[in-house]
């Protein structure tokens, strides 16, 4: 039974349901208005171009993370999708008219057999993103100027802290399942979290 899925699973590709549509939608747009309302006390633009940047910020940070877990479990014959909390919603959204963002908007659910290895790989999937979005903002944060670069240094500032926030080894967040499968893995993707936020708050802040 479970062979048969994985081959369904690799076969279809990725798959996705209407109530996970609908919740990668909200979860979208409410914290892409909260990070336009924190942006705002720093950035002094058109409220509309505020929010567009806002949403590209949500979608490749928090949005790319949680389906690098979704691909990865499903890679692995296993039912995952992601449910937003609307509650952590509710709260990032009222945090952000006092100046900063701090969220639990979601995650993703995941069901079938998976072990230590697996389940570590499909952990780490999340924050290697995230490390791989700020490295690539940093360096294009340092060829760039003006404008353009505030909005790389933010987004790498951002996908850094917020890989190494995920790589905190306490459970449920991914670095303790991640620590449990590799601990040389769990400690190169630290450090790597750790230089790429020095870096990115050195430079913006």
């Amino acid at each position: 039974m479970y062979d048969e899925t994985l081959r369904s699973v690799n076969r279809t590709g990725p798959r996705y349901s209407r109530i996970e549509i609908r919740d990668i939608g909200i979860s979208v747009l409410i914290l892409s208005v909260a990070f336009a309302v924190v942006l705002s006390y720093r950035i002094n633009i058109d409220i509309f171009l505020l929010f567009g940047i806002s949403a590209v910020i949500v979608c490749t940070s928090f949005m790319l993370h949680e389906l690098a877990h979704k691909y990865t479990a499903q890679k692995y014959g296993a039912w995952a999708e992601y449910r937003m909390f609307p509650f952590g919603l509710m709260i990032a959204l009222l945090l952000s008219f006092m100046g900063f963002i701090f969220a639990a908007p979601g995650a993703v659910y995941i069901n079938g057999y998976i072990d230590n290895v697996r389940n570590g790989k499909i952990s780490a999937a999340g924050p290697a993103v995230n490390i791989l979005l700020a490295a690539v903002t940093v360096v294009l944060a340092m060829f760039t100027s003006g404008f353009l670069s505030s909005i790389f240094w933010i987004m790498a500032s951002i996908n850094a802290f917020f890989a190494l926030f995920n790589m905190l080894p306490i459970f449920p967040l991914d670095g303790s399942k991640i620590y449990r499968w590799s601990i040389p893995i769990y400690l190169v993707m630290l450090a790597a979290a750790i230089a790429l936020l020095a870096v990115a708050w050195f430079r913006f802040l």
